[in-house]
């Protein structure tokens, strides 16, 4: 699909905690007088992840998606203070006050982008700016540690899909490592696409990966660094009263489902929905996931909130 072409912006964020602010590249799709859409990528992504789906999009919404930092046209800083959620999520509302600053958004985060993301719909700073967030294969990383002190021990049911889980997860581990992972980047960054078409279901032709890539995936390494520990060793309670829909590819290799057990314990307002997909699933079924952030962000916008998901998985 050939959509409408993207109008390409430039957004100042201001520095925090000590550390400098940096430029975001940003793209809109849609008439500014649509509801908007915010849509939030992974790693090693860039915004061209969403293409597809922001212009499925683009006819109903107003559609921005950004290239965080360190990755695609925005700017890399240096050091991992610079990738820390505080500054992730000061990113995000310079995001918002530059495309919907009188209304509140539709937030759609995948991967890193959801995990990042869910520090602002479970937080204060940006109480009110969002209408709903759409999580895909990205938990709340407090929400995971709660998760683990709860499942991680003998004799619970859930062990094995936690350890499973776990051993799916190698790579956090590795991008711990020194020198190892930007090597390994530079070295068969190339392969990238092949891997994706090969295993993934993403039509060849989708716009994804960025030329950035290699680049991208080394600092995005630092949001790996900078967060996970701290998160998953300490984990705050993290309550939203944000209407929240989970869609869960169930064939995705990074994230599987048992991350997303024990939502329904931080909020009464939850939607899941599973999906026979892998996890880059905006580019294998974008005609689904863009119909799916459409219809409940206009359940949201009609005033009707699904009633509660009452999937039996409580902390």
């Amino acid at each position: 699909m050939t959509g409408p072409a993207a109008r390409r912006i430039a957004i100042a964020a201001e520095g925090v905690d000590g550390v400098d602010g940096v430029e975001l590249a940003a793209y809109q799709w849609g008439a500014s007088t649509a509801p908007p859409v915010v849509l939030v990528h992974g790693y090693p992504d860039t915004s061209a992840v969403w293409r597809p789906v922001a212009e499925r999009l683009a006819d109903r919404f107003h559609v921005t998606a950004f290239d965080v930092r360190g990755a695609g046209a925005s700017h890399r800083p240096r050091g991992l203070r610079a990738y820390r959620m505080s500054r992730l999520e000061a990113d995000l509302e310079a995001v918002l006050d530059a495309v919907s600053p009188d209304r509140p958004v539709h937030l759609v985060g995948h991967d890193w982008g959801s995990i990042h993301s869910w520090e602002s719909v479970t937080g204060t700073r940006l109480a009110g700016r969002i209408a709903s967030f759409t999580s895909i294969s990205g938990p709340c990383l407090d929400h995971v540690g709660h998760l683990i002190r709860a499942r991680l021990r003998p004799r619970h049911p859930d062990l094995p899909k936690m350890l499973r889980q776990a051993a799916r997860s190698w790579y956090i581990a590795y991008f711990h490592l020194p020198l190892l992972p930007a090597l390994t980047w530079r070295a068969l960054g190339h392969r990238w696409r092949a891997f994706l078409t090969g295993s993934q279901g993403v039509p060849g032709h989708t716009p994804y990966p960025a030329p950035t890539l290699a680049r991208d995936a080394v600092s995005g390494t630092a949001l790996y660094r900078a967060n996970m520990l701290p998160r998953l060793l300490r984990p705050r309670d993290r309550p939203t009263t944000v209407p929240i829909q989970l869609i869960i590819p169930t064939r995705d290799f990074c994230v599987t489902p048992v991350l997303s057990y024990g939502v329904e314990h931080w909020t009464d307002q939850i939607q899941r929905r599973p999906i026979d997909a892998g996890h880059w699933v905006q580019l294998s079924h974008p005609e689904e996931i863009a119909s799916r952030i459409a219809e409940f962000a206009h359940r949201i916008e009609d005033g009707s909130r699904r009633a509660p998901d009452r999937t039996p998985h409580p902390i």
